[in-house]
């Protein structure tokens, strides 16, 4: 016997974690965007370990590497909780370009100066993304989503400052 759609419809059971859809929307589109500023960073921090050279090649190296491991480690736990809220998590790259805010790293490698401060660039505008969203989630009442992004805007407030301090004279 053939199974009607709303039987099919009736047998996924409704989300009910206390937190309703329109909010589980709007927090899973902040948080899309989060994966997708992450991801960006990422793949920027990696290419910059791949490519960076000069007087400072190793410590730069190091230090990047160090950085693309946590953004690579960090994209899992914002994906699963789009999909703990309901949604699909994006993962293209076309997805990503459309909702980062974080532009592609530039075609051809820069000094290692300028990769600093496009990553500076970078980790304060995921922070910034981090943080718009946070009234949308404590509004909801949504507590692991509020965890999350403080753990990232900590990590990403922190890397900024000491990327930065490289930048100094």
């Amino acid at each position: 016997m053939k199974k009607s759609a709303t039987a099919a419809t009736k047998s996924t059971p409704a989300i009910n974690i206390g937190i309703g859809d329109k909010d589980r929307a709007a927090i899973a589109k902040g948080l899309s965007r989060l994966l997708a500023d992450t991801y960006t960073l990422y793949l920027t921090t990696h290419n910059f370990h791949w490519n960076v050279t000069g007087p400072m090649f190793n410590t730069l190296h190091q230090m990047f590497m160090v950085q693309y491991t946590e953004l690579w480690a960090a994209v899992d736990p914002v994906a699963e909780r789009i999909r703990s809220l309901g949604h699909a998590a994006p993962g293209s790259y076309a997805q990503f370009s459309q909702l980062a805010s974080v532009p592609d790293a530039p075609a051809t490698p820069p000094k290692a100066l300028e990769m600093v401060r496009i990553l500076v660039q970078g980790h304060e505008a995921v922070a910034r993304t981090a943080r718009e969203l946070f009234p949308v989630a404590d509004k909801a009442n949504d507590q692991p989503t509020a965890d999350l992004l403080t753990q990232r805007l900590t990590v990403h407030e922190q890397t900024a400052w000491m990327l930065r301090s490289l930048l100094e004279e």
